[in-house]
This record gives C-alpha cells, sequence and structure tokens, in this order.
C-alpha cells in the first residue's frame, strides 16, 4: 500500500498567523497619527481617511483568512502558541482591534457618523482590553513552562504580548469623555491607569533582556532585526497614555489628583521621549548595517511601521501640553518617516501576497 501526499484545499491561508494582525496595525496608526499631530496640512485628513478606510478593509480581510486557517489548517494554528517565537504574536490581533478602533473614532466618524463610530470604537476597545489581557497573561505562561527558551532567544517581539494593555490606556482615555459622569468613568480611567502600570513594568524586564541578548549575543538573524523596532512601542504608547489620561483626569478624579495625573504626562513623558530617540538611533543604525549586507524583506518589516506611530503619537501628546515648537517639528519628521516606512511595507506586502511569496 503506498502512501499519497494530498495538497491542502486552502494552501493561501496555510501560512496565516497571529504576525499578519500587525498590517492592521500599522496602518491604523498612521490614519491616527495623521489627525493628532499639532502642525494640521492641507490634505492630511483626506489621507488619514483613506487610510482608516484601508485598515478596515485590513481588518476584514486578516480576520477572514485567520478564520480560514483555523478551519482548513487547525493543527497548524494550534501549533502557533507552541511556537517560541509565533506564540509572542498572539498580542498583535488585540491591538490590532484597539488601534482600529481609535481610528474609527477619531477619523472614521467623518464617513460613518459620530453614533456609529462611538459603537465601534466602544465595541473594539472592550474586545482587545480583554483579549490583550489575556495574553499579557497566557503568553508569559506559556514561556515560563512550556516553551524552550535558549540564552540567545529574547528579541523585540516578545514585547507583543504585553504592549495590549498599555494601548488600552491610551486609547481608553478617549473613552472616558463619552461615559457619564460617576462611577463608570472613574472605574475605566482607574483601570487605564493600572493596564498603564501592568504593561510599562512587564515592558522594561522585557527590554532588559534584549538589551542584554543583544549585548551578549549581538544582533543575529537578519530577518529579525526590524523587531529591534517593536522597543518603540511600549516607550512612544506610554508617553501617549501618560499624556491622553492626563487630559482627561478632571473627568474622572478630584483634585489635586486632577493635576498630578496630567502633570505626569509631562513629567514621565519627557525622559522616556528621550530614551525612546537613543533606542531609534541605535534601531536605525542596526538596520542599515543589516541592510548594506542583506535584509529580506518578511513580516516584520511592519515593526517599521506601528512602534513608529506611538512615538508619533507620543511626540504629539508632549507638543500639545508644552507648546514647544521643537516637538512639533519632531512630530512632523517622525510622521514623514512613519509615511516612508508604511508605504515601502505596505507595497512590499501586497506584492508579496499577489506572488504568494508571502503565502
Amino acid at each position: 500500500m503506498t502512501a499519497t501526499l494530498v495538497a491542502p484545499a486552502h494552501p493561501r491561508v496555510a501560512a496565516i498567523g497571529p504576525n499578519w494582525f500587525a498590517s492592521v496595525m500599522g496602518t491604523s496608526i498612521v490614519a491616527t497619527a495623521a489627525v493628532t499631530l499639532p502642525v494640521q496640512l492641507p490634505g492630511l485628513r483626506l489621507l488619514a481617511q483613506v487610510v482608516w478606510v484601508l485598515a478596515g478593509v485590513l481588518l476584514v480581510a486578516v480576520s477572514a483568512a485567520t478564520v480560514a486557517h483555523w478551519r482548513h489548517h487547525p493543527d497548524a494554528a494550534r501549533a502557533h502558541a507552541s511556537n517560541p517565537v509565533m506564540a509572542h504574536f498572539y498580542g498583535a490581533p488585540p491591538m490590532a482591534l484597539l488601534a482600529f478602533g481609535v481610528a474609527t473614532q477619531l477619523v472614521g466618524a467623518d464617513l460613518v457618523g459620530e453614533g456609529a463610530a462611538l459603537g465601534v470604537f466602544a465595541v473594539l476597545w472592550v474586545a482587545g482590553t480583554v483579549s490583550g489581557l489575556v495574553t499579557a497573561v497566557a503568553v508569559p505562561y506559556l514561556v515560563f513552562t512550556r516553551h524552550d527558551v535558549p540564552e540567545d532567544a529574547a528579541f523585540g517581539g516578545w514585547l507583543m504580548p504585553v504592549v495590549p494593555p498599555m494601548v488600552s490606556a491610551a486609547t481608553g482615555a478617549l473613552l472616558v469623555p463619552e461615559l457619564p459622569a460617576g462611577q463608570l468613568r472613574t472605574t475605566v480611567f482607574t483601570l487605564c491607569w493600572s493596564m498603564f502600570g501592568l504593561s510599562l513594568l512587564a515592558s522594561l524586564v522585557v527590554i532588559t533582556l534584549v538589551w542584554g541578548r543583544l549585548a551578549r549575543h549581538k544582533v543575529g538573524a537578519a530577518a529579525m532585526v526590524p523587531t529591534l523596532w517593536i522597543v518603540l512601542g511600549p516607550l512612544g504608547q506610554s508617553i501617549t497614555a501618560a499624556n491622553n489620561l492626563g487630559t482627561q483626569a478632571h473627568l474622572a478624579v478630584p483634585e489635586p489628583y486632577a493635576s498630578a495625573f496630567r502633570a505626569a504626562g509631562l513629567v514621565y513623558g519627557l525622559p522616556v521621549w528621550g530614551f525612546a530617540l537613543m533606542w531609534a538611533g541605535i534601531a536605525a543604525a542596526v538596520t542599515v548595517r543589516t541592510a548594506r549586507a542583506r535584509l529580506p524583506f518578511t513580516l516584520t518589516w511592519w515593526s517599521f511601521t506601528f512602534p513608529v506611530g506611538t512615538v508619533v503619537t507620543g511626540t504629539s501628546g508632549l507638543a500639545a501640553h508644552t507648546g514647544e515648537v521643537f516637538l512639533q517639528v519632531a512630530a512632523v519628521v517622525l510622521f514623514a518617516g512613519l509615511l516612508v516606512a508604511w508605504g515601502t511595507v505596505a507595497i512590499r506586502t501586497a506584492r508579496g501576497v499577489l506572488d504568494s511569496s508571502l503565502l
């Protein structure tokens, strides 16, 4: 009796994993960053609207492909949790929901109306927050109990499962003024700050591990170099969260706490902004060095988008609270870099899907 090999019925979704949701994250943050810049240039609003629509299409397409993947390749889908690299990217789906949700509130309202936009934002915020808290616990649990983790395993992707609560904190701040005054509003506000702390402390642990791995084992595989940019994610998003929550503090807590929370946006944000720029310089130098040899295109290139976008929104928040011209200029310059990165990665991804090289 001879064995025969049967090709998968749906080979185009065989390689779909949670990392594909990074495309939704990276596209949504472009729309959000565009409308929150301290300097609004002609055409920015239209650009944000176009990108928001594209982000919505991507969210639907990637979600559908993920469902098809689980249906037709269940063994491969379940294996992702056992993979010590892929498992960390389970943090991408919650952040995709959160990123698209806030973009809908800020940009999508122009096209679908304020009521519908708020409804989508609220639903996606709850779904993204709950699933993000699950990944923040479940993925580290798998690392601690099941995954085989060599000494040189730490990489930027380790931040993916613990950053979603920070995204919830940053975006939840925009939900606070939409809630009725009273216990519910205060509860959401305090939970956002708690998620800020959860993600910040966990991220500091992981960033330290990544730094130590780089110092002892150097850069490693070229395909993983873009993940160094993920470190900017918790840094930029925490600056954004601190400033967004500080702005809404007077609606949720009394004085003197409201003023203290507002001051925290600058007292925390400015020093962390400096570290973010330092890390961006290191990541850029390593990326250029690697590209001179060879930097193969993979989905890790989406690490050039969302993390940089969070630094843009964080810089915009600092500029709004200080009125500093240099921060306004920095926000615009960083946004220009984000646009170039997003355009490059989006085109390369579309090409890879069309010729099936990414599938």
